[in-house]
């Protein structure tokens, strides 16, 4: 079931096997939408990648994490994993499905070295 209660001006978590990253609640919410979200995704891409690289952790998403977490579940082909501004299109939407499914997504600050 879908969570109601993604505040659109929160960062979420949005954490997978070899990285994480944080995506702005509205990316999640329009992002999570029944069905595909071509167009949101499109739209939320370039602005959850830019956050990726301003936040600049250490285990951020790379092409190679992208792909191998995208093979690991087994929905795509080898040969459409060849594509990697699909793959991040991929995650973006698999990412605001994660969180938006989750009873008590996180939104807390990050933990500072």
């Amino acid at each position: 079931m879908k969570n109601a209660q993604i505040d659109p001006n929160a960062l979420y978590w949005a954490s997978f096997n070899s990285f994480e990253f944080r995506m702005p609640g509205e990316a999640v919410a329009d992002c999570s939408q029944s069905g595909a979200n071509d167009e949101a995704v499109a739209h939320w891409m370039p602005k959850v990648m830019a956050l990726i690289e301003s936040d600049n952790f250490k285990n951020k998403p790379t092409e190679e994490t992208v792909a191998r977490e995208l093979k690991e579940c087994g929905a795509w082909r080898a040969e459409e994993l060849q594509d990697v501004d699909q793959n991040w299109r991929r995650l973006v939407w698999s990412a605001a499905h994660n969180i938006s499914d989750e009873e008590s997504p996180d939104c807390t600050a990050p933990m500072l070295d």
